[in-house]
This record gives structure tokens, sequence and C-alpha cells, in this order.
């Protein structure tokens, strides 16, 4: 019988991971069966400025998984982050096309529709996410999906998670160019919240908020769905870089003073340097919870991820700024939260219907082509 393999990868700035999962049917849930992780080439705040090494980097992650794992890797889903990620707002209004007035697929396919063709600012974006932030009947909100009901308009608002075209291509070209065949492409952040967030935190209201090495990515979720998704070129490393500018030290020995703080005296200006940089953060990201009207109104506050996550006293930091709850995420299903995208994309690939059908996972299996030919489309 054939295995039920599923690999994701995560190609980020300063490092490349792939994880490799495997389900059997009567097992408890998915089991990891092999892992990489691999300094990354070629990358920018998540860019391709180097197709040749970043492929060639990707290339020596994968034989690694395969060595680990003990499989061929032949197909991945692939995470797409950086600052190319990005949000835009379409809405529409139909009549529906019913004699009886009852909306159903059609009119609910055709006013998303309608939403994705008024959007503006889309030149040079491709859309990884459709989803419906809400929908009204003749002008009355619906709580529930719309599907049954009576009326004569329907109106829709949606989020549309996009990134740049060229970066989506680079990356993929770059995966396959490792002879991966690439299934889907999920935005980091949606990968990640099937792992790090529970039903009841993106219910309630909550924002992820990944700090890595050179960007900064938040995902607002509300009654269960993302509501707003944005990425800052910001990162773990500007903190490195100032403790080195402030103490006059290599680069490597602030990274370490960074993750440790144990430099006896000189602790407290190690500690003014990194919460000076982290309240830049966390003014970033108020600034984006304000410009939603979102900014002290997520009972389940902020949950941290990333490298930088792992500072002390951050969240008590997040706490003062944001003035929401805030927690570094725990692990849930796998020991390690650093493998969380790449776990989250193996959750997708084995059930793309986990989450909201409205996300768009598996868009590439709905063109009936692989990515290349969806992008190509």
């Amino acid at each position: 019988m054939a295995r039920n393999i599923i690999t994701g990868i995560d190609v980020g700035t300063s490092s490349i991971r792939v994880l490799v999962s495997e389900y059997v049917k009567g097992k408890n849930g998915l089991q990891v069966i092999g892992t990489a992780h691999k300094e990354s080439r070629g990358l920018r705040h998540g860019y391709i400025v180097n197709f040749d090494d970043a492929a060639a980097s990707i290339a020596e992650a994968v034989r690694e998984a395969e060595r680990s794992a003990k499989v061929k890797i032949s197909r991945a889903l692939l995470s797409v982050g950086g600052v190319s990620l990005g949000t835009l707002t379409g809405e529409a209004s139909i009549a529906v096309s019913r004699a009886d007035a009852e909306v159903n697929d059609v009119d609910v396919k055709r006013v998303i529709g309608a939403s994705e063709s008024n959007l503006r600012d889309r030149v040079n974006r491709k859309i990884l996410h459709t989803i419906p932030l809400g929908y009204k009947i003749d002008g009355k909100k619906v709580l529930v999906r719309p599907h049954g009901m009576k009326g004569g308009i329907l109106e829709v608002r949606t989020l549309f998670v996009t990134c740049l075209e060229q970066h989506l291509e680079d990356l993929v070209s770059a995966v396959e160019a490792a002879g991966v065949r690439v299934d889907d492409v999920i935005a980091a952040p949606i990968a990640e919240s099937s792992v790090a967030l529970s039903k009841l935190q993106k219910k309630a209201g909550c924002v992820l908020a990944n700090i890595g090495a050179e960007t900064v990515s938040i995902s607002v979720f509300e009654e269960g769905i993302p509501v707003s998704l944005q990425v800052f070129p910001i990162g773990s490393t500007d903190i490195t870089n100032d403790i080195a500018l402030g103490l006059k030290v290599p680069l490597e020995e602030a990274e370490r003073i960074k993750k440790f703080r144990d430099e006896g005296n000189l602790k407290r200006k190690v500690d003014e340097i990194i919460e000076a940089r982290l309240s830049d953060i966390f003014e970033l990201i108020e600034a984006h919870l304000r410009k939603i009207g979102k900014n002290g109104l997520l009972p389940a506050g902020i949950i941290l991820t990333g490298g930088g996550a792992i500072i002390g006293a951050i969240e008590d930091l997040a706490k003062s700024s944001l003035r929401l709850p805030a927690k570094v995420a725990t692990p849930r299903d796998i020991r390690d939260l650093s493998w969380s995208i790449e776990y989250g994309l193996c959750l997708l690939g084995l059930n793309p219907n986990a989450a909201d059908e409205s996300l768009g996972v598996k868009i590439a299996k709905q063109t009936g082509s692989n990515v290349i030919g969806w992008l190509k489309q």
C-alpha cells in the first residue's frame, strides 16, 4: 500500500525548513518522520535575489530531509512569506438569479467573482486566498452562510491575500528546480495559524505575530477567519545589529548576547537596546490594528511566534505597548513551535477542509493543473 507522505517547505530569509510527515490511518494524527533545517542563500526580506544560490540551498535542504525521513520527496506544499505578502479588500452586489429568490452556490461564486473584478491596485499581484468576510441579503447582514436564504440582492465583502507575482514565480521555480513539484502555495501566516492558534482564540479575536529574521508578519483573526494580514520589513536581525553597534562587538557575539542576555554589568544596556527595537515593532503592529479598527479590541490578545519571540520580557512589553493580553505561543501537536509553518502546511495538505474552504487552499488543483500551470494562467 502506498504511504501517505506530505511535505511542507518554508523558504525564509535566514533558513530553509523542510518537514516530512506521514499519515497512517488509525494512528494519532500526522506523524513527523523527517526534518531539515539549512541556512538559506540568495534571499533578502523573503525575496529571491540570486536564483541559483536559492535553488541550490533549497536542494540541499530537500536532500537532507530525504535522508532524515528515508523517503524520496517528489512533491510538497510551499509557504509564501516575506514583504511581498499583502491583502486587498473587494466589495460587490448582484441580483439573485433564481425565480424563487433563493441564494445558491452559483450566486455566491458570482458575487465573490464580482468583488475580485472590482479590486483596485492589483497590478503584478497574484491572489493566494479568497476569504469572504461577510454577506448581506437585501441590505441585512447574514451571520451564517447565505446559501438557501431568500432575497433579491446579495452583497459580499471579501479579503484577498496576495503576493507579488514575480516573487511567487521565482519561489516556485526555485523549488521545482530542486526536483520537487509544488502542489500548492499557502501564505505562511495562514499555515502557521493552523498550529499556533486554537479555534477559541480565532473565534474570540486575536493577532498572530511572527517575529522573523528580517520581517514581522501579523495576521488578525475574528469569528474564526483571518480579517487582515500585514508584513513589516523589520525583524530580529535588526536587534542583533543594534546590539553590535551599541556594544561595539562582532555580529556573532551580538547574536549570542541577544539570545542569552548574560553580559553582567552590560545587561541593563542590552535590555534597553532590545526593548527599544521591540517597541518599534509593537508600534507598527499597533498602528496597523488602529488602521483596521481593532486596537485594544481583540480579547484573545497577541500570540507571538518566530525566532524573535524567545527574547525575554517580550510578553510584558507587548502587553504594555498594545494594551492586549500577550503570550508566546505554546506547541500543539508538535514539540517545537519553530516548525509550526511547515507542520501547518502538512495539516492543510492532509485535510484542506480543516480550514474554511474559502481560504483558497488547493487552488492549483482547483484549476486542474500544477502550480506552474496555474501561474501561467
